[in-house]
């Protein structure tokens, strides 16, 4: 792989790993601004969507699950609940058609965690479809409507650490893992982020991607105790560190850090954790901090770019 450009510097943030959103959001003013997050009704997602309201935005949430979504956002009154599956290419299709707001701040939150082998009606792997084919689709289908100098932030995870991306079998048809599929589809989010922020650098729209850290959210559903164990990273003795866990308001932090700070003013294409810009992951197996650098290489970046406007029919629109 060639050198790639040594841009993973700390921007020195003030923050830190237990720095919650509504203190990311102190002091910044966003009336008159539309952001969009998916996922926005539980877990991170809410407390993401619940920071950017308090601070003034309008905050679109579509969710798979509408009225429970209408249920939990229901005092926030800017809030506006919409019908969105990630799974399925035309739910994507019809709630993009419906979005006729300029949108400044773009949150693609929404995501499934080592579930159960699943296809959709493509036979796509659920969760690279869902994670990263379903926000792909969205981003293009939106295109239009997000405004110039808008942010666009994708949540990742450590978990693009179990994996690149499996060009010879990324729909696991020759046997099913959880954890890489898992794996391949949070290093999507973080190729997806490096190539669009190429991509709308002429408009001033600048992509991250960010971790949002350890959290104990419904995101963990389908999890045992025999895959907690595989989930945690051993240190040099062997033995497994046990991450520090984040409250969801923490959680929420850096993907709010991320679309609104001006400290990433000029920049993008960056993986963010702990409200700042991350390290470089080592090169020997999983670790507990860090983006690897196949997630960050830009000529994977534009081959899953052009892989995924193969599956899905659809790209940024020209002009």
């Amino acid at each position: 792989m060639p050198a790639l450009p040594d841009d993973q510097q700390p921007r020195g943030s003030g923050f830190g790993a237990q720095t919650t959103a509504t203190e990311v959001l102190a002091g910044v003013d966003l009336s008159g601004r539309t952001a969009l997050v998916t996922g926005g009704y539980s877990g991170v997602g809410l407390e993401i969507v619940r920071a950017l309201h308090t601070a003034g935005a309008r905050v679109l949430a579509p969710a798979r699950r509408p009225e429970r979504a209408a249920e939990r956002l229901h005092d926030l009154e800017r809030v506006q609940v919409g019908a969105l599956d990630l799974a399925d290419q035309g739910s994507v299709t019809a709630y993009a058609g419906g979005v006729s707001t300029q949108l400044d701040i773009v949150i693609l939150n929404a995501g499934i965690m080592a579930c159960p082998e699943t296809r959709t009606e493509e036979g796509w792997e659920l969760q690279l479809a869902t994670n990263h084919l379903g926000h792909f689709a969205l981003v293009a289908r939106l295109w239009r409507r997000i405004a110039d100098g808008a942010r666009v932030v994708s949540v990742s995870s450590l978990g693009h650490h179990y994996t690149g991306m499996r060009w010879d079998d990324p729909w696991f048809e020759t046997g099913y893992s959880k954890w890489q599929a898992y794996g391949q589809s949070k290093t999507a989010n973080v190729l997806f982020a490096v190539e669009l922020d190429r991509r709308g650098r002429e408009r001033g729209i600048r992509a991250f991607s960010v971790h949002p850290g350890a959290i104990i959210t419904p995101l963990g559903r389908h999890l045992t105790e025999a895959d907690l164990a595989e989930v945690l990273v051993d240190d040099e003795h062997g033995d497994p560190i046990v991450p520090e866990f984040k409250s969801p308001e923490a959680g929420a932090a850096t993907a709010v850090w991320a679309a609104t700070s001006r400290q990433l003013d000029g920049l993008g294409g960056l993986w963010l954790e702990d409200c700042e810009v991350g390290p470089w992951a080592s090169d020997d197996g999983r670790s507990g901090v860090g983006v690897k650098r196949y997630a960050k290489d830009p000529a994977e970046a534009e081959r899953l770019w052009a892989w995924s406007v193969e599956q899905t029919g659809v790209d940024l629109p020209r002009g």
